[in-house]
């Protein structure tokens, strides 16, 4: 794979590592005295220096009743269609033995390669170290996202009304511990360090966890998974990553959760509209900003713009937010604004002869199918 590399300064690179350390150690030292003085402190017990969840990898537990779990999760539609349900995919309807796979061919397709020689033959082909590491860096941003998501659409089961939406919200669950155990496993194969949680998505991922009650929606369904949705269309298309695409379709889904709970169970006025709620909105997803120039470096040996890329995602969640009713303090045309001078602010500080840009209207997924669902989910080409 040949990348037609964006340029940067290496020294505005260093420097976002350096203040992202003194912060990391900072806010992590602040929780943990939180935490022994029992006044709050970190909530998820996820251990992202390991990259599992407290307690290790528990593989034997995994395989002897996740993995089997679903091998032998059975669809209604095969056992009892004449009850209306529609379960089962095409190729489960296409042939009978398919009936008793909780996973897609594709999916266990790309699944069974990771433990492949040919696998790792393949991505060292493709890529350079350089190159591999760049795109854990980037991939693992979001994989400990799929920790924390595994988590806040656990507790989410308590918040929501009716069957149908608990039993979305079971769907969810599992998903993203399907993401989480794939994504880990798939970024193990790389044979490159996987980074620890950075300060910044640290403060993010534990304030949606934070959030209290069906405002886990917004920094979850719309944020945290906006971005993944973003993150995967942009890079399913690359070699080795093309379950990515999987992922993209499950977190299209995600994302529509909010909107369509909200149709039947309408939030009230005042919890749309409450001032400290927006402004509680706004500030959970100001960590997220910071996100985007410490991936500046890594983005730009993939060939991508970090400011077009995270003005595509800051798109994308603040129609999402709008669209469930989690407003935020600005509306979103005035927004939208507000954060591409902010862009270029930092583009004309950090870059040689920058030109005013309009990043908020930049578009960077990739791949036909997922823009198809894009254009369905957003209405945007």
């Amino acid at each position: 794979m040949r990348f037609e590399k964006c340029p940067h300064r290496p020294g505005v690179a260093l420097w976002n590592q350096r203040i992202e350390r003194v912060a990391n150690r900072a806010i992590r030292a602040l929780d943990l005295a939180a935490e022994i003085s029992h006044l709050g402190g970190r909530k998820a017990n996820y251990d992202d220096y390991r990259y599992e969840f407290i307690g290790g990898p528990g593989e034997t537990l995994r395989r002897k009743h996740y993995d089997r779990s679903l091998r032998l999760l059975w669809k209604s539609e095969e056992h009892a269609p004449h009850l209306g349900f529609r379960d089962c995919s095409d190729g489960e309807r296409e042939l009978l033995d398919m009936a008793t796979r909780a996973l897609t061919p594709a999916e266990k397709k790309a699944r069974n390669r990771l433990a492949k020689p040919e696998f790792k033959a393949l991505l060292d082909r493709e890529y350079t170290t350089r190159e591999k590491q760049a795109i854990v860096n980037i991939l693992s941003a979001i994989g400990h996202g799929e920790a924390y998501a595994w988590l806040v659409s656990a507790e989410l089961l308590g918040e929501v009304k009716s069957t149908g939406a608990r039993a979305a919200l079971t769907m969810q669950v599992m998903e993203e511990a399907k993401h989480f155990v794939v994504l880990r496993e798939l970024l193990q194969a790389f044979d490159v360090p996987i980074p620890r949680q950075s300060a910044w998505e640290y403060m993010f991922l534990e304030g949606v966890a934070k959030a209290p009650g069906l405002e886990k929606f917004f920094g979850m369904n719309v944020a945290v998974e906006g971005i993944a949705l973003s993150l995967f269309g942009m890079m399913s298309h690359l070699p080795g990553l093309e379950v990515l695409r999987l992922f993209h379709l499950d977190e299209s889904r995600h994302t529509g959760l909010p909107m369509n709970y909200f149709r039947e169970f309408p939030m009230s006025a005042w919890q749309r509209h409450n001032p400290r709620a927006r402004l509680r909105r706004f500030r959970l997803i100001l960590p997220a900003l910071a996100i985007i120039p410490y991936l500046e470096e890594d983005l730009a040996e993939l060939g991508i713009d970090a400011f077009e890329f995270g003005g595509s995602v800051l798109k994308k969640i603040s129609l999402l937010a709008e669209r469930a009713g989690f407003f935020l303090p600005v509306p979103r045309a005035q927004l939208l604004e507000l954060i591409n001078a902010g862009f270029n602010a930092y583009c004309t500080a950090t870059r040689d002869g920058h030109e005013f840009r309009t990043f908020t209207t930049a578009e960077t997924t990739r791949g036909r199918r997922e823009q198809a669902v894009e254009r369905e989910i957003f209405g945007v080409a």
